[in-house]
């Protein structure tokens, strides 16, 4: 018997020990980097990095159990990387839900893996049935995390904010900030109302579908991959009331064009890659870059294999040489997809990276300025609302 009750116990604490560590084993087995840093980078290109603004488009960061104030050894992103990597500004997107046997083609929403990650991760209960409460919570850990890290994480909730901080930053370049934005609208369960929860929790940028079709638009990914619904347009000028940016990332192409057409504010892409070097059903057609060009908007170019058929800087510069050759270099910045389920040449930390292969794609110093982040620092200052109060 004591055999037995002995033999229990070590199951027990084995299985306790398999709980802990299971959200590494997934976070580390997802988000995968091919290169491991330090990165070497030509001395002049890391010089021309440093006087840079960085800023991307697109960061999963906050779906993994993870400390972002301390330096990382799996996944692509925390502060002390992202100043390694010279980042000021990192968008904070968030997960709600994802299906079982993700694809590129088609998806439903009938399966929810979020759940089940939720609950390893040990996500308060509240979060498990409810797609708000996730991005709710996601938010708030955002938040705690700028609390916690004695001023080199700010949240960016306004242009007010965003000007202080570069301010701010002129003096200190080792201080980062995020802003939120949520992965599709599912978020919203069906409720435009839950709008104002999710604007007065930080978020200000929001895109209509992710991996399937949602209540308010179709996904490039999902079964019908139709465009705005009745809610969906209602949505849009809700959106553009508050003065919150619509995200084009995953939509349909019917929803790409409908959102385009109807469009008073710019809109972008925070992530992606162009069908004209890397041609597949994720990536934008060069009439889908100028019709989001065309509202004023920023298409943020991904590092991943499927965003831009290749596995290093230069597949990058290739593609954001192609998109700036169809819509212009003003149009054009970085929408990384660190930690957001793929395999990226290098994590936060080897942003100079992009830079050199830049300069050797024979950008001006003026457009790599652009291209690395002043496009999206320009285009959060006309977008974001004015202060925290409007």
């Amino acid at each position: 018997m004591k055999l037995l009750r002995r033999t229990l116990a070590v199951v027990i604490a084995l299985a306790a020990i398999g709980l802990l560590l299971a959200p590494r084993i997934v976070d580390a087995q997802f988000n995968k980097t091919l290169h491991a840093p330090p990165y070497r980078v030509p001395q002049a290109a890391l010089d021309a990095h440093h006087r840079l603004i960085v800023a991307d488009l697109h960061a999963d960061s906050l779906l993994w159990e993870r400390d972002l104030l301390v330096r990382g050894s799996r996944g692509h992103v925390d502060v002390p990387r992202m100043q390694e990597g010279n980042v000021a500004i990192q968008a904070f997107t968030v997960v709600t839900k994802t299906p079982k046997g993700l694809n590129i083609n088609r998806n439903t929403g009938e399966t929810d893996d979020i759940r089940r990650l939720a609950m390893l991760e040990r996500w308060p209960p509240r979060t498990w049935n409810s797609l708000l409460e996730r991005a709710l919570y996601q938010a708030e850990r955002l938040n705690k995390l700028a609390e916690e890290s004695g001023g080199e994480l700010v949240v960016l909730r306004s242009a007010r904010d965003l000007r202080g901080f570069l301010d701010r930053r002129r003096t200190n370049p080792k201080l980062t900030a995020g802003f939120l934005g949520i992965e599709g609208a599912q978020a919203l369960e069906g409720k435009l109302e839950n709008l104002d929860r999710l604007y007065d929790a930080g978020y200000r940028m929001i895109s209509p579908s992710h991996f399937f079709d949602t209540e308010i638009g179709g996904s490039s990914a999902g079964a019908k991959k139709g465009g705005l619904t009745p809610l969906g347009r209602e949505w849009v000028r809700r959106m553009e009331d508050k003065r919150m940016i619509i995200d084009l990332a995953h939509a349909s192409a019917a929803t790409i064009s409908d959102v385009t057409s109807m469009a008073k504010r710019p809109v972008l892409v925070s992530h992606t890659g162009v069908k004209g070097t890397c041609n597949n059903n994720r990536n934008l057609s060069d009439e889908q870059l100028r019709a989001v060009a065309k509202t004023g908007g920023l298409v943020g170019i991904g590092f991943w294999d499927t965003a831009v058929c290749g596995r290093d800087a230069a597949a990058i510069a290739r593609a954001i040489r192609y998109a700036s050759g169809v819509i212009g270099v003003d149009h054009v910045a970085l929408g990384s997809d660190f930690d957001g389920s793929v395999t990226v040449p290098f994590d936060a930390s080897g942003m100079a990276l992009i830079t050199d292969a830049l300069m050797r794609q024979g950008f001006s110093e003026e457009d790599i300025a652009k291209v690395m982040g002043g496009n999206v620092v320009m285009f959060l200052e006309t977008n974001l609302p004015p202060s925290q109060g409007d």
